[in-house]
């Protein structure tokens, strides 16, 4: 397994693991596929190595992404970063997830970033058996603060400390 800053030429495959990820209703708010047109800015806010998006490789092919995005847009919260990870349906349970998190932490760690924050549906069973066995404590809960296919979902902050 490798991991390699993104380029522009890579996110269609990007937005496809996205996507892929909407139906189930256990990942994210969106419930409709978004375009690569329109994570074109998000794509060029994660080109710094401080809030950086990688590829992630498994024997040479291209299996998911992880991303660091700036927290609440203000300048205090600098060096508290939310992590995204999402890995395509075909390589889920080999591991992928216990090796880049733990390299994403170091790098964060080496550009000044003291805490990383997780938000996961608190369906989400599998997200938040992994991030708490890497060692994330739920910092907080907010409890129907989303509808999806009207139900109403918990979401729940997870928060690790990396200084």
């Amino acid at each position: 397994m490798s991991s390699r800053p993104a380029v522009t030429g890579d996110l269609p495959f990007i937005v496809d693991v996205y996507n892929s990820t909407i139906a189930g209703r256990m990942v994210t708010a969106d419930t409709t596929p978004v375009s690569v047109e329109s994570r074109l800015d998000w794509f060029n806010q994660h080109q710094t190595a401080e809030r950086p998006l990688w590829l992630i490789e498994y024997d040479g092919k291209p299996c998911g992404w992880v991303s660091l995005s700036s927290f609440y847009g203000r300048p205090a919260y600098n060096k508290t970063v939310e992590i995204s990870l999402y890995i395509h349906s075909d390589f889920r349970g080999k591991r992928i997830a216990q090796t880049i998190v733990p390299q994403l932490e170091s790098h964060a760690k080496s550009h000044k970033i003291e805490t990383i924050l997780c938000f996961i549906f608190g369906h989400n069973l599998p997200s938040l058996g992994l991030f708490s066995k890497l060692g994330y404590q739920q910092y907080g809960l907010l409890p129907e603060v989303a509808e999806l296919d009207n139900i109403k979902r918990d979401l729940v902050i997870l928060g690790k400390k990396i200084i």
